[in-house]
């Protein structure tokens, strides 16, 4: 079977510059992958994301398997060649959405609804292996528990259970050798649970590692303790990814533990309402007082929007429900994030990354106990 190769570039610390080598290509890291839900991310084209240098772009499981359904994006050469992307893709199992939905859940799998027209559906570790299979992705995940925080400790211990069998069961069903095959780590917030899952996760020998179940409402702090813990125990050789993680104080903080990549819809969720992430901080282009600016949204930034649009432009748009706000916004604010991972990785190269830590986290931090 295909493994990733993951070469290490660099290290200040934990920190960790490398290059991971898939079947059909490479990615830098540390990296930030664009999140497309139903095969697009929000208001972006694959042209987009090609300008805009994404080099990963991520895809829903759940939702591409009820509309259009797997076998209808295999049929269409799979997941790439549908979004007339040309460059690598991920698909999640689903198994966050899932559980948002208060699934019946059991040993085997989990029996859930559709939310498009309320219809049942089955997922077991082996269904969610073959389901991605069609789907096509460079990379797929395994289907997980992620119990809700705060949960009761025999809550967090069931869903680490039933993940380490599920992973076993998804590695082997797993078959296609063009396509990577990642595990995840669960364990809620407690070290011990996060390490007792991360070494058993490693002794499956999956081709990189997941770190899911963090970022669901506890605080900065709280995450990368537990992150720490697993990451103690996960193969130096692989590569490891923070999921569902993406704003720029979580990010660095998570890249001086030793992450190498990361997802979140952040990006897009806030750009839709007008927030804009900038070198100095979060920004609402909707206040009255950028009426009249001529300012770009971010004079520190070479994006597109910013070298042409101003924000009292982009809050004219807003104000007057035009969809191309949302789009400018959500541009620059995946500019703006996949920038940032350069920066941190040109930092670790060239061993200025603590510089550059410090320097991010007086920005984007209140406190040591705010959630990310």
């Amino acid at each position: 079977m295909f493994a990733v190769e993951f070469r290490q570039t660099a290290i200040e610390n934990s920190a960790r510059a490398g290059v991971a080598t898939t079947h059909r290509g490479e990615y830098q890291t540390p990296c930030f992958m664009p999140v497309g839900t139903r095969g697009a991310i929000r208001h972006l084209s694959a042209q987009d994301y090609e300008e805009l240098g994404a080099r990963i772009v991520l895809g829903n499981t759940y939702h591409l398997m009820l509309r259009p359904g797997a076998q209808v994006v295999a049929d269409l050469g799979g997941l790439g060649a549908f979004a007339g992307w040309k460059g690598l893709t991920l698909t999640d199992s689903g198994g966050f959405q899932v559980f948002s939905l208060n699934p019946d859940v059991d040993d085997d799998g989990v029996s859930f609804r559709s939310t498009y027209d309320g219809s049942m559906h089955r997922f077991t570790p082996e269904s969610a292996i073959k389901t991605q299979e069609l789907i096509g992705a460079d990379i797929q995940m395994v289907l997980d528990v992620c119990a809700p925080l705060p949960s009761a400790d025999e809550v967090v211990r069931l869903a680490l259970k039933r993940t380490s069998s599920w992973a076993k069961r998804a590695r082997e069903t797993h078959r296609r050798q063009d396509q990577s095959l990642f595990g995840i780590v669960q364990g809620g917030i407690d070290p011990v649970l996060r390490r007792e899952s991360a070494k058993i996760t490693a002794d499956l020998d999956f081709d990189g590692y997941g770190i899911g179940g963090l970022s669901v409402g506890e605080t900065r702090e709280e995450m990368l303790v537990a992150l720490a813990a697993a990451i103690e125990h996960l193969p130096k050789d692989r590569p490891r990814y923070l999921m569902g993680v993406g704003d720029p104080a979580s990010l660095v903080e998570a890249v001086n533990l030793g992450v190498d990549q990361f997802d979140c819809v952040m990006q897009t969720r806030i750009g839709r309402h007008g927030t804009a992430l900038t070198s100095n901080g979060k920004l609402n282009i909707t206040r009255a007082e950028f009426t009249t600016s001529q300012d770009p949204i971010d004079a520190k930034c070479a994006c597109s929007v910013c070298k042409r649009h101003t924000r009292g432009y982009i809050r004219h748009l807003f104000q007057v429900n035009e969809p191309t706000a949302a789009r400018l916004v959500s541009l620059h604010n995946v500019a703006f994030t996949l920038d940032l991972m350069q920066q941190m990785r040109d930092a670790i190269i060239n061993g200025e990354f603590a510089s550059l830590r410090k320097s991010l986290l007086e920005i984007w931090t209140d406190s040591a106990n705010e959630k990310p």
